[in-house]
């Protein structure tokens, strides 16, 4: 049996490490452009910082595969650490000072979408018992497109504009998010709790009291004729 600590989730951790690294260098090099003095080996650290992060994420996902490395730690380490770090770098490329900033709606989508995702999943779990995840090729796609956004801005790259990555990303971001509300939906239906009447089955109440008082009623009605 592999040991919880494989190389894979060595990698995962040690990806999950580069987030305050990346975020350390961000801020402070938009501190320095608010401070009219860019310091462009920060925005370069940075960059390479964000670029070695998103290559361990590949290299950790081939080694669990390819050397049965695949483990329950892992399973949490690896979307933990793509969560942490495509959230911080695209809060920090949306609230400092860099020279392209990604527009107040990227930021609300991505995250809506991400804090929505794993709130339904909460949900399914506890009422249906289980939580079916499914990847689907949105998903990567919109992992993908948020690293373009986000490697567009720390390149600096003006044409065309950092919005429009950014409207891509958001736009297979809604669409992922969309696939995942409706599978959601249909595991609440396969499991017969989005049914109302597989519901009052299930919570059906004993006999009322009032379908009970007539039967009472009768009997005492009887008696007193025999008397």
């Amino acid at each position: 049996m592999a040991s919880p600590v494989t190389t894979a989730n060595k990698i995962s951790i040690f990806r999950i490490l580069l987030v305050p690294v990346f975020i350390g260098f961000g801020v402070y090099y938009g501190d320095s452009v608010a401070r009219g003095a860019p310091d462009e080996r920060l925005r370069h650290a940075a960059t390479f910082v964000f670029a070695l992060a998103a290559l361990s994420d590949a290299l950790d996902g081939y080694i669990a595969r390819h050397y049965n490395q695949k483990t329950p730690l892992g399973a949490i380490l690896d979307p933990l650490a793509d969560k942490l770090l495509m959230l911080a770098a695209i809060l920090t490329l949306s609230f400092t000072a860099w020279p392209q900033r990604f527009p107040l709606w990227f930021p609300v989508i991505v995250i809506s979408k991400d804090v929505l995702s794993v709130a339904g999943a909460f949900l399914i779990d506890h009422i249906a018992g289980r939580c079916r995840i499914k990847a689907h090729w949105t998903g990567k796609v919109s992992t993908f497109c948020q690293i373009v956004a986000l490697l567009w801005v720390m390149l600096d790259i003006r044409f065309p504009p950092a919005m429009w990555s950014a409207a891509v990303a958001a736009f297979f971001s809604v669409l992922s998010g969309g696939i995942n509300l409706a599978d959601g939906i249909r595991q609440l239906q396969s499991s017969g709790h989005a049914n109302p009447a597989s519901y009052n089955r299930r919570h059906r109440r004993p006999t009322q009291c009032r379908q009970l008082f007539p039967v009472q009623s009768s009997g005492r009605e009887e008696h007193f004729h025999r008397a």
